[in-house]
This record gives structure tokens, C-alpha cells and sequence, in this order.
């Protein structure tokens, strides 16, 4: 066992853990934060993502131990009202269905947008991409990220 200072959705806490503990399971079972899903547990599906330091990541195969010191929002963190513009989208654009996909799509959209505040329909599908949505709502994904980048349907 290690002891790990983070940050979490603003929160600064210490993470009593093996290092090698993937942040999914530190977040949910530790902090109680189940937002972010267990898909595959292999860095295939999406569902796990994460941002640590701005960045998208897959908290199923990223150790704590990289979280030292640095800054972790998940779903949770992105809106405490569900206000951010783009799980409004989401709902405005009837995306969600099953559930498995929606907040590691919405996190690595929110990656997305905030390096490309208009991003193209290629940009979007290279940045989700990697995710699978067992409903099948890509279009719909696609539209609700294009809404939330533009302020207004599209």
C-alpha cells in the first residue's frame, strides 16, 4: 500500500492504495463516484473515461499511481446540476438509452471540445471512435456533440 494525493472533482484527497489499483476502481469503490462504468476492463469499450489533467484516459488500465499529484474530474465533476451544454445536448438529442457508453462519451467529448471548441464531424468520430455504444446511437452522439460545441441544435 501507497498514499497518493489527488485532486478529484475539486476535491483534494489522499488515496490509500496498491499502485497498481486502476483509478476506476479508487473512484467507485473508494469514493463512491459511479458515474464512470466498468466495461471491458482492457481500454476497449470508452465506458472507464475519465479526465486526468484535461486529458481523456482510460481509468480501467491507468494505476493510480499516475494520478499523483494531479487533477481527476469524471462525470460528476463536469456539472453537479447537469448543466454542462453537453449533457444538456445529450438529453435534448434523446441520446441516452442503455447507459453503458454515456458518461465516457461525454467526458472524452467534453476532451474534444475543449481543445477544438468546433469540431467536425471527422474530428468527433476520431474522438469517439474508440468508444462502443451498444444501442447504437452514434448519430445521435454525433448531433448532441455538434449542439453542445454550437450552443443550439444542428
Amino acid at each position: 500500500m501507497a498514499s497518493f494525493t489527488l485532486t478529484v472533482n475539486g476535491k483534494q484527497v489522499t488515496a490509500e492504495a496498491d499502485p497498481a489499483t486502476p483509478i476506476l476502481w479508487f473512484l467507485r469503490d473508494t469514493l463512491g463516484l459511479t458515474g464512470t462504468k466498468f466495461g471491458c476492463g482492457a481500454s476497449l469499450c470508452g465506458a472507464c473515461t475519465i479526465h486526468l489533467d484535461g486529458q481523456a484516459i482510460r481509468s480501467c488500465v491507468t494505476p493510480i499511481s499516475e494520478a499523483a499529484g494531479k487533477t481527476i474530474t469524471t462525470i460528476e465533476g463536469l456539472s453537479a446540476d447537469r448543466g454542462h451544454p453537453l449533457q444538456k445536448a445529450w438529453i435534448a438529442e434523446d441520446v441516452p438509452q442503455c447507459g453503458y457508453c454515456q458518461s465516457g462519451m461525454i467526458m472524452t467529448a467534453a476532451a474534444l471540445i475543449a481543445v477544438k471548441p468546433k469540431p467536425t464531424d471527422d474530428d468527433i468520430d476520431a474522438a469517439l471512435g474508440g468508444h462502443i455504444c451498444r444501442c447504437g446511437t452514434y448519430q445521435r452522439i454525433r448531433r448532441a456533440v455538434r449542439r453542445a460545441a454550437t450552443g443550439g441544435p444542428r
